[in-house]
């Protein structure tokens, strides 16, 4: 008999933890061997446990995010594999996940079986998308000039939430203007004019979150 697999579930929702460990205790060859509430929790259960694949939440409360403890998590010597479950499918969340090294992206409302044929797919090294966020990433291969950069979707989220050029450069770190110089490439590519039209555009879009 193979060894099973072993799970960390990182989420900050002890009910979703709690129906996560339900439901892949159902599942042969699936332990969950650790549970973290935060994401800096989880890096530090993925560095010092034996763990395979990590199930990683998106969004946290304060602190670390999920895309950043990705990264951590990856960046060291025979990490575990990174398989993302969140509610988000926007273009902004699965390219920053996908660029911290999570080796799939699925929603929280994936069937049980494609979840459990996720996770098998990530500990063998595999790539394992959910049918909508794969639709996203070969939209935008298909149509990379009018692709928004992964900058670009942090200036046009933080506009979005309601942050002037003067907040979203600090935030950022970034000049004003060069803040400006974004959103001129944003209007260019949404074919819009003013920035509550850029948002309007990306959010309908699915490039950044309502």
């Amino acid at each position: 008999m193979s060894d099973p697999i072993r799970l960390l579930i990182a989420d900050d929702h002890p009910v979703v933890r709690s129906g996560l460990r339900a439901l892949l205790a159902t599942e042969p060859g699936f332990e969950v061997v650790a549970e973290a509430a935060t994401a800096e929790r989880a890096v530090a259960l993925a560095a010092s446990g034996p763990v395979d694949v990590v199930l990683m939440d998106l969004q946290f409360g304060a602190g670390m995010q999920g895309a950043e403890a990705t990264a951590a998590i990856t960046a060291r010597p025979d990490a575990p594999r990174v398989l993302v479950l969140t509610t988000y499918d926007t273009e902004a969340d699965i390219l920053a996940a996908v660029s911290a090294g999570a080796t799939g992206y699925l929603l929280k409302d994936a069937p049980p079986e494609e979840l459990a044929a996720a996770v098998r797919t990530a500990a063998a090294g595999g790539s394992a998308l959910a049918p909508a966020v794969a639709h996203r990433l070969i939209g935008r291969l298909r149509a990379p000039g009018v692709a928004l950069s992964r900058r670009e979707t942090e200036v046009l989220q933080l506009v979005a939430e309601g942050l002037s050029n003067q907040q979203v450069s600090r935030r950022l770190h970034l000049s004003q203007a060069t803040v400006k110089t974004h959103l001129v490439h944003i209007y260019g590519k949404l074919g819009v004019d003013s920035r509550t039209a850029a948002v309007a555009a990306a959010t309908g879009r699915g490039l950044i979150r309502r």
